[in-house]
């Protein structure tokens, strides 16, 4: 019986360590608290009634606001076209949104008709959902109507140019060398011949295919309407997104009373009298995230071994933050928060236990043993599925891109933003909410690292430090630099001088 549980126990560690990798979501160790020092400060601490009305006043006007439409007024489409766009898109949602805009700029560079883009089934999320599920379709092209002619589908006689078709052979009619932030001449000399030639082109890679610099001013703000005012989500996700923010606004809308019905939910003047702030919280800490940052997250040997395997799995060697020790890439701000961190920076920064918090997120590593010491520090911290009915989530259930876009929408309705690391739905949403002066804190990685690294210091010291070292990162505007992104940093390209 003995040699038996000793079989049993050797299984059960090797499981641990191998789980992981072979898509078992399992607890590895049992996960404690790595600051205690400064989270039983944390959870004593007494805000300061000055310091919480500051961290919830809004922005104040930064000189910048967005252009008015009529400073540029598109012009007449020409009466010809010279053939259909069709691109096709990877990634997530963010990076897919993106790409939209730069197709959208790319057709009227080339004065094409866009096919609304195909989305690719996302190889992470195994998720199949299409343009028309995610964005308004309809809203889309009527936006965009004088400036660029775009088409659901393609006519009959270019039916054949499908995704299938181009993953058998060679075709003339893709593209397939589009340089990374390619010039839009690359376009002209390259992608309008075959336009003219076949009527048609397919650009397959797309993601990150036209350059943020040195592009006429019309195109530039062309990219800008279509990220800020073509792209809204499709109604029911609007619907819910509304639904979710007058909960989180309005505590007293609890899930037992929601019903099948709320798009009807009661949203009227005296619910909004009194209204609520809340802050939204993007906890960017998934298996991936922490694999591939080498970094140590405090659960044992078993973690360590485990996700260093996925990581070889998976990139194959390719990680380079490996090669650096836990200090070292903590000290130059390459590790992603822990849930415990973003929590004491929240503390840091003047939020206490009345604040309500939503996470936007999709699985944390670790599970619930690494949300618990965020939620002891933040216990009115609501998610999409304690804040929804079970009839409400069945409309998002299994859709990556829904939830994605329920997250978004959510977020730009909060009254603060925070993404724990650096990412995709992070830049989009410091570029958004730049856009329309919205309070967005940016997590001072490097800081927070070494601070995290100092086993010694008092809660004074950190709270000091957090606050000093964030000042100037709640949502001033910084104005984009040659090679930055228009759609992180919006001001100038998207913005005008008030």
């Amino acid at each position: 019986m003995e040699g038996f549980l000793m079989i049993v126990k050797k299984f059960h560690n090797a499981w641990l360590v191998f789980g992981p990798c072979v898509g078992i979501n399992i607890e590895l160790n049992p996960i404690k608290p790595r600051h205690s020092r400064l989270l039983r400060s944390a959870v004593q601490r007494e805000t300061p009634t000055s310091q919480l009305s500051e961290i919830w006043t809004p922005l104040e006007t930064q000189g910048w606001k967005p252009c008015d439409e009529s400073i540029n007024k598109p012009t007449a489409l020409p009466e010809k076209s010279e053939g259909y766009i069709q691109v096709f898109l990877d990634g997530g949602l963010n990076q897919q949104r993106m790409g939209i805009c730069d197709a959208v700029a790319v057709a009227k560079i080339l004065n094409a008709t866009l096919v609304i883009p195909y989305l690719e089934l996302n190889p992470v999320w195994k998720d199949s959902s299409s343009f028309e599920d995610i964005f308004d379709v309809d809203h889309f092209i009527d936006v965009l109507k004088n400036d660029v002619s775009i088409v659901k589908e393609l006519p009959e006689e270019y039916s054949w140019s499908s995704r299938e078709y181009y993953a058998l052979a060679i075709r003339d009619t893709r593209i397939k060398v589009a340089p990374v932030h390619a010039t839009a001449n690359w376009y002209i000399e390259n992608v309008l011949p075959v336009l003219q030639s076949y009527g048609i082109a397919a650009i397959s890679p797309f993601s990150h295919r036209l350059s943020f610099d040195n592009l006429p001013m019309d195109i530039q703000h062309l990219r800008c309407k279509v990220n800020f005012q073509a792209l809204v989500f499709v109604p029911h996700i609007r619907a819910l997104g509304d639904a979710l923010v007058n909960r989180l606004r309005n505590p007293q809308h609890t899930t037992e009373e929601m019903g099948s019905n709320y798009l009807q939910e009661v949203t009227d003047a005296d619910d909004n009298k009194n209204a609520g702030k809340f802050v939204v919280l993007h906890l960017r800490f998934d298996k991936d995230m922490a694999a591939h940052s080498a970094c140590d997250f405090g659960g044992g040997k078993a973690e360590k071994l485990a996700l260093a395997k996925y990581r070889q799995v998976i990139w194959q060697g390719r990680v380079l933050n490996s090669q650096f020790t836990d200090e070292e890439l903590r000290s130059q701000g390459r590790c992603p928060m822990t849930p415990e961190e973003v929590g004491l920076l929240l503390a840091a920064l003047g939020f206490d236990n009345s604040t309500r918090l939503y996470l936007a997120s999709h699985k944390v590593y670790g599970g619930g043993a690494r949300i618990a010491t965020l939620k002891e520090l933040f216990p009115l911290m609501e998610d999409k599925k304690s804040l929804t009915s079970p009839f409400e989530r069945t409309l998002i259930k299994g859709k990556a891109s829904l939830l994605a876009a329920l997250d978004y929408y959510i977020s730009m309705h909060s009254d603060i933003f925070i993404s724990a690391s650096p990412g995709n739905m992070h830049n989009a949403l410091v570029g958004h909410r730049s856009y329309l002066n919205l309070k967005t804190i940016r997590p001072n990685m490097q800081l927070m690292g070494q601070l995290f690294l100092n086993k010694t210091m008092e809660w004074s010291e950190f709270e000091h430090a957090v606050v000093e070292g964030h000042e100037t990162r709640q949502g001033q505007l910084r104005l984009r630099k040659p090679k930055q992104s228009i759609y992180t940093y919006p001001a100038p390209d998207c913005m005008c001088q008030a």
